[in-house]
């Protein structure tokens, strides 16, 4: 999964001489958009930017947990409320919190003096574009719908009412005891029955129709084909053999993170989320353009949502008889500003060349460990060593720092009686990690932390012993630039095909520093022959972990390992130097303002403000912020940028 997520932050450099005159000058906006969908569906399409985003303050990621809707919107409730009323400043609070340093990442790879700017000041200076398997940069163009005649009219998505829409989807899904639903043909004509038949059908896949007279009125009957059998996959009534099972598109969102908008969709089409699939993952604060795939829906349907929500828009549809998945992309295509900077023409040419000619440290990026006073890097480390008592007071013991209330309310609870139901009680968001992990404890016992454990999802599960993998590999790298510096040494590992193989004294002037990978610690790996391997060895000796067994007695925690490259070139690299006055103005179009024909905005040739502009191409599992990180030469660290301002504005 490609990690691209960033925070509004300040990134100002600790107070020089340079800086202190600018330093009241930079402020967070908050970015509130809120959006009705239409009448026909009650979900309602939220985005509000907050400090920062609350899955990194709980060090968890959103998790669509099936089955659980009732719990899933209550959460979204109380995620939305601010009940709690700290008086704690938000920088008090990050005190606590990570800096780059304390998860190994401490080096540059470029020369020049570092320099101020602010990142993400607006979600629409952060732009992300997918590239395909094929090298196509996914970009939306195009609203129209493959002409198809089986396709119904257009009429269709009108012609039935909010509550006819009602009672046929409780009938599609079984939550009542009618086997019928009777809709009432008001303009009776041969053609408005048809439209309301082919309504039905399309809309409500697996519900058959017939007219009936009842007291002199044409009434429309819609049931169940087959009853439940007919539910079980409705997809497969009436779809052309001639026509792709996939629909494939491209899906803009604002603000919004990929998981999220899958279940937007999902919601208003009344599907399962799991007919989507797609090639990544994209962060919520920002502009983001990807190709989705959806199972036997129509893009005349997904275009219908157009009309209906806000901060989406779907296009460039066609039908394919494939799946996306997970991985298959080539990388990301990134557009970002960074505003009100300090640096001078030559500062911002030599960092940007730098970044074109030398490219960066393939860091892990501060998103990857958490933001809270328990690094999700140090439960990893505990489930390796097979500490399960401490994997779960990691998780649960009281910690200082930014947290919700309620997440308070349970740790305290958690710490004074160690019972898991009295925890839970206090705990009104069930679908968090501690809240599965206590309902895991009330379900198999606080002497079988295993199971318990394992009720967690397993992606959330890995994500920790992925962290602790990561947090290896920083502090490895990390040494091995400081030891041996840009340059490829023998004893260095490099890739032959998919085989790692080490660097000969002979060789040694055949490679660079951008052929050079480290491996991320496991069974099926191989290490450097010189000082860097021994300190793998020394790094996890101290952690209570053997180098030469890591595989877990739970085959799920058994590391392979892997191997990533040391520093990272970015391909496309331009930029520009702006200026502008009004902070709220864009400095560039994005896909949908194309398409609506919205013009940039005239800019001063002598504005009070000057912003950087810079695009690049970065391939998966890489990190933009550590890009950004060089050109700064900043610590992206929320620890850090809070102390800097010492106020996070909301």
């Amino acid at each position: 999964m490609e990690t691209v997520e960033m925070n509004s932050v300040s990134l100002k450099r600790p107070h020089s001489e340079d800086d202190v005159a600018n330093a009241d000058e930079i402020k967070r906006q908050k970015i509130s958009e809120n959006s009705k969908p239409g009448n026909n569906s009650g979900q309602s399409v939220e985005t509000v930017t907050e400090h920062p985003d609350k899955s990194l303050l709980e060090g968890t990621k959103n998790e669509i947990i099936p089955n659980e809707e009732s719990e899933e919107q209550e959460d979204d409730e109380l995620e939305d409320s601010d009940e709690d009323g700290d008086t704690e400043s938000f920088a008090d609070m990050m005190k606590h919190g990570l800096t780059e340093s304390d998860v190994g990442i401490t080096k540059f790879v470029s020369s020049h003096k570092g320099f101020s700017g602010i990142l993400k000041e607006r979600y629409s200076d952060f732009v992300v574009h997918e590239i395909g398997k094929d090298g196509r940069v996914s970009h939306l163009d195009d609203f129209s719908v493959p002409v198809d005649d089986e396709d119904p009219s257009e009429e269709t998505f009108t012609v039935l009412s909010d509550e006819d829409k009602q009672r046929l989807e409780e009938l599609q899904l079984l939550k009542n005891k009618e086997t019928s639903v009777a809709i009432e043909v008001i303009e009776d004509t041969k053609e408005k029955r048809t439209v309301i038949h082919q309504a039905v059908k399309s809309l409500f896949p697996g519900l058959e129709t017939k007219t009936e007279d009842r007291d002199g009125k044409k009434y429309i009957i819609a049931y169940h084909a087959a009853g439940k059998k007919a539910l079980a996959n409705p997809r497969k009534h009436s779809w052309p053999k001639s026509r792709g099972s996939y629909c494939h598109f491209v899906l803009y969102k604002e603000n919004k993170d990929t998981m999220d908008a899958i279940n937007v969709l999902s919601k208003f089409l009344r599907v399962k989320p799991n007919i989507f699939s797609y090639m990544g993952t994209k962060d919520k604060r920002a502009i983001t353009v990807q190709e989705i795939a959806v199972l036997r829906i129509t893009a005349q349907r997904l275009a219908h949502l157009n009309k209906c929500l806000m901060n989406f828009k779907l296009g460039n549809f066609s039908y394919k008889n494939h799946p996306l998945k997970l991985g298959e992309l080539q990388g990301n295509h990134f557009t970002v500003v960074l505003r009100n900077i300090t640096g001078t023409d030559d500062q911002i040419e030599q960092a940007m060349h730098s970044l074109r000619e030398i490219g960066f440290i393939n860091y892990y990026g501060m998103q990857r460990f958490g933001t809270t006073a328990v690094p999700t890097y140090q439960i990893g480390r505990a489930i390796l060593q097979n500490n399960w008592n401490e994997v779960m007071d990691l998780i649960l013991k009281p910690r200082p720092g930014a947290e919700k209330g309620y997440l308070v309310k349970c740790r305290e609870e958690w710490a004074k009686t160690k019972d898991p139901a009295a925890a839970l009680k206090k705990l009104p968001v069930k679908r968090c990690v501690e809240g599965q992990l206590l309902r895991g404890l009330l379900k198999y016992g606080m002497k079988n932390i295993i199971s318990a454990f394992g009720i967690i999802p397993r992606n959330n599960r890995l994500m920790y012993i992925h962290s602790y993998q990561s947090y290896v590999w920083n502090n490895m790298v990390s040494k091995r630039i400081e030891e041996y510096g840009l340059r490829a040494v023998p004893g260095d590992l490099i890739l032959k095909g998919a085989t790692a193989v080490h660097i000969e004294e002979e060789d040694v002037d055949n490679y660079t520093i951008h052929d050079v990978v480290m491996p991320l610690p496991g069974f099926d790996v191989i290490y450097p022959k010189h000082k860097i391997g021994e300190a793998y060895k020394e790094m996890l000796v101290a952690d209570n972990l053997d180098i030469n067994n890591m595989r877990h007695k739970i085959r799920d925690y058994s590391l392979s390992g892997a191997y990533r490259k040391i520093i990272i070139r970015p391909q496309n690299v331009s930029w520009e130097v702006v200026a502008y006055d009004d902070p709220k103005i864009p400095l560039f179009t994005t896909d949908l303002d194309k398409l609506e024909g919205k013009p940039l905005p005239v800019l001063p040739i002598d504005g009070k403000f000057r912003a950087l502009k810079m695009e690049f191409s970065l391939p998966p599992s890489t990190y933009a912020t550590m890009a950004i990180r060089e050109v700064l030469k900043m610590d992206t660290s929320i620890k850090n940028q809070t102390q800097l301002n010492t106020t996070w504005l909301r």
